[in-house]
C-alpha cells in the first residue's frame, strides 16, 4: 500500500493507492473539524450520500450489488438509519470507500468520493484539497518523467557498448556504410523482437499516429530491461553466438526480468516520489 501525504490548510492528509487508484484518508480530512470521525458516520447517514456512492459504484465497479444497494437506499433518510463503511462495503461489494486497519488505518475513499466529502465538510476545504492533490500528481508526473529520461539515457549508453561489439565482431571491414547500417538496424531489431515482440518497422505500421519509435514509448520497466539486454547481447556477440541463438536467450531473459520488475516492491518504491 503506497502512502503519500498532502498538507491541506495545515492538516496532513494521507493519499494511498488502492485498486490501482488514488484514495484519500477521510479520517485525516476531519482532524481539523469539530466532531472528528463522527462526521464520517453522519455523512454516510445522508440519503444524498448513499445516492452518490451508489452512482459512483455503478460507473466504476462491475461487481457492485444493485439489489443490496436498493435495500440500503430505501433505509436511508430514516432517523434510525446507520451505515458503517464496513457494512456498506461488505453488503454491496463497494470499492469506493474502505475502512483500513493496521499501520495506515482509517477510512479511505477514492478521490472522487473524497472530494464530495470535502464539499460536505466545507467548500473552502474542498478547494484546498483539490489544489494540493493536483500539486501532488504534478510532482509525481515530473518525477516519473525524470526517471524515464534517466533510463532512456542509460539505454543510449548501453546502445553504444552494443554497437561497438557489433562493429568488432559482426561487421567485416569490406562492407559499405549502407551494409553496416543494415547490420546495426538488424541487431537493434533483435532487441526489439526480444522485448517488444516486433521490429521498429512493424511498430511504426501499427502506430501510424505516434511520433518517435517503439523505444520512445517504452515504460520505465521496459527501459530497465532494454539496458540489460543490450549489455547481455554484447557479451553473447563476443561469445560468438548467432542471431537465432541470441534471440532465444534474450527473449527468455526479457520475460524473466519483466516479470520480476513488475512484481518488485523496490520498483514500486522507485515510482513513488520522496517527500521534499
Amino acid at each position: 500500500m503506497k502512502k503519500r501525504s498532502i498538507n491541506v490548510k495545515g492538516t496532513e492528509v494521507a493519499v494511498t493507492t488502492l485498486h490501482k487508484q488514488d484514495y484519500i484518508s477521510l479520517t485525516d480530512m476531519v482532524k481539523g473539524f469539530e466532531g472528528g470521525s463522527a462526521l464520517i458516520e453522519n455523512w454516510l447517514r445522508a440519503k444524498d450520500t448513499i445516492l452518490f456512492l451508489g452512482a459512483w459504484e455503478h460507473v466504476n465497479n462491475p461487481d457492485f450489488k444493485p439489489l443490496e444497494f436498493e435495500g440500503i437506499k430505501n433505509e436511508a433518510g430514516r432517523n434510525s438509519f446507520f451505515l458503517s463503511v464496513k457494512r456498506w462495503s461488505h453488503s454491496t461489494g463497494a470499492i469506493g470507500i474502505e475502512a483500513r486497519t493496521g499501520r495506515y488505518g482509517g477510512t479511505y475513499a477514492h478521490k472522487d468520493i473524497a472530494f464530495e466529502f470535502g464539499s460536505w465538510l466545507s467548500p473552502e476545504f474542498k478547494l484546498y484539497l483539490i489544489t494540493e492533490f493536483q500539486r501532488l500528481k504534478e510532482q509525481e508526473a515530473d518525477t516519473r518523467s525524470l526517471e524515464w529520461n534517466v533510463q532512456r539515457t542509460l539505454a543510449k549508453v548501453n546502445y553504444r557498448i552494443h554497437t561497438d561489439a557489433i562493429k568488432e565482431h559482426l561487421v567485416p571491414p569490406v562492407l559499405t556504410k549502407a551494409q553496416m547500417n543494415a547490420i546495426y538496424a538488424s541487431e537493434a531489431d533483435l532487441l526489439n523482437m526480444a522485448l517488444f515482440g516486433c521490429t521498429a518497422a512493424e511498430w511504426r505500421r501499427r502506430n501510424p499516429g505516434k511520433e518517435g519509435n517503439v523505444r520512445d514509448h517504452a515504460t520505465l520497466e521496459q527501459l530497465v530491461v532494454l539496458s540489460n539486454l543490450e549489455s547481455i547481447n554484447a557479451v553473447l556477440i563476443h561469445q560468438g553466438l548467432n542471431q537465432s541463438e541470441r534471440l532465444t536467450q534474450l527473449n527468455g531473459t526479457a520475460i524473466l526480468q519483466m516479470r520480476s520488475l513488475l512484481g518488485a516492491t523496490s520498483l514500486k518504491k522507485l515510482n513513488t516520489p520522496k517527500k521534499p
